[in-house]
């Protein structure tokens, strides 16, 4: 578990990582170099949940071996099924991190959620969700695994 009290924020007990996969962890359905190496080190703390539609077909593939817990969702329906799947674990205690629009359910109804602007973008609701963003999985990441700089960045 990832336990932070942020001022103005709230404490936060995070027990599960539900994160998106194509424009999150991988681009163009390849993992971004770094990405397994951190959710490696992460899955000691949190318990970390991939879900995707797999538009490129490889994330099975991309993730086998790793510590994750991979969960493929038909095409139609996206948000709502990211969020019936963080509802299951208990939405407060999920940290949720996505970039497309089919990821707005899912950050409202999250604990935590971290916005990435990478190659694919950020859809504009899905940022309006966000409680950060970040440029780069691997920032994101690393935030969670120094969880001092979240409070530093969304304490008020």
């Amino acid at each position: 578990m990832i336990s932070i009290d942020i001022p103005d924020f709230g404490p936060l007990a995070l027990d599960h990582l539900v994160s998106d996969y194509n424009g999150t962890l991988a681009l163009d359905g390849i993992l971004h170099a770094g990405v397994a190496e951190r959710l490696r080190e992460l899955a000691k703390e949190i318990a970390i949940h991939v879900v995707t539609a797999d538009t490129f077909g490889a994330a099975r593939e991309q993730l086998a071996g790793l510590p994750v817990i991979l969960t493929i969702v038909s095409p139609e329906n996206q948000a709502f099924a990211k969020l019936q799947y963080a509802e299951r674990l208990g939405a407060r205690n999920v940290v949720a991190l996505g970039n497309g629009r089919n990821d707005r359910k899912l950050f409202a109804a999250a604990a935590l959620s971290i916005g990435l602007m990478q190659e694919e973008g950020l859809a504009a609701a899905t940022l309006l969700e966000s409680d950060l963003v970040t440029t780069s999985i691997l920032d994101a990441l690393d935030l969670l695994a120094n969880p001092d700089r979240l409070k530093a960045t969304l304490r008020s």
